[in-house]
């Protein structure tokens, strides 16, 4: 136990230190990319603004080339620089499709690897979709809801071709998700759709899956026309909750 000595009207603060805890060692590149994401985040340099050259971080913080690069590389995984040959690191204009653009590959890999990840990420699919089509039936207008039609149609005539008619699937997903207002939703959405690609595919390669997925689909449009937020809702969960049963069984199957 170590206890500070504080001056008389302080509080003092007493913490304890264990033997066997390791005295953290930190490689030059970290600290370097710390002093630079403070940089970043008080806006000393601003997002879309170049970071200073090689030689100049060098000279900075007093380091070799080696630990400035690797601090580089660092913040350009972590998508908070851009990168490109021949030119300065420039702070990156963060946007919602980078950013679900950098979780993409570590998402599928544990779809792909963790059995339960894809019936999880599908009641999220279900919890988000739901509430999309609420909100698009609140702010459709003739406009969009024709938009809405002309998807429905296009799947109409894609019906017998599998890979097209998911296209026509997602794209009519997507419509109700730009009709939401938010303009993260379909970005969110496109990601989710692509994760489960393989998803999508046996579903539709199920018999009388294509047909009964147009007349929900026709239900949900119905809805919103209507401006029925509880009814789009109620549509929308209904048929993804009938596809994840149904994608349950063909796989016991």
């Amino acid at each position: 136990m170590v206890r500070t000595q504080d001056p008389p009207g302080f509080f003092v603060q007493e913490y304890t230190i264990m033997a066997s805890d390791p005295i953290q060692r930190r490689k030059l590149y970290q600290e370097v990319q710390d002093r630079l994401l403070a940089r970043i985040r008080s806006g000393e340099i601003p997002a879309g603004e170049q970071l200073p050259s090689e030689r100049e971080l060098m000279d900075a913080y007093s380091v070799g080339r080696p630990a400035v690069r690797e601090a580089l590389q660092a913040l350009s995984r972590s998508g908070i620089v851009t990168i490109h040959h021949g030119e300065r690191a420039r702070v990156a204009v963060p946007t919602a499709e980078s950013l679900v653009a950098q979780i993409t590959s570590g998402a599928q890999h544990l779809l792909r690897s963790d059995p339960a990840a894809i019936e999880h990420l599908k009641e999220v699919r279900v919890f988000l979709e739901a509430g999309m089509a609420r909100l698009a039936a609140r702010h459709a207008d003739a406009a969009s809801v024709h938009l809405l039609r002309q998807c429905l149609e296009t799947q109409q005539r894609k019906t017998g071709d599998a890979q097209e008619f998911v296209g026509a699937d997602m794209g009519f997903h997507a419509q109700i998700a730009a009709m939401s207002g938010n303009p993260i939703f379909p970005v969110i959405l496109s990601a989710m759709l692509k994760w489960l690609g393989e998803y999508y595919q046996s579903l539709v390669r199920a018999p009388g899956a294509e047909s009964l997925t147009l007349a929900e689909h026709n239900r949900i449009v119905d809805a919103i026309e209507a401006h029925d937020e509880a009814g789009a809702e109620q549509a929308m969960r209904e048929h993804l909750t009938r596809a994840n049963t149904l994608y349950k069984s063909l796989v016991r199957s």
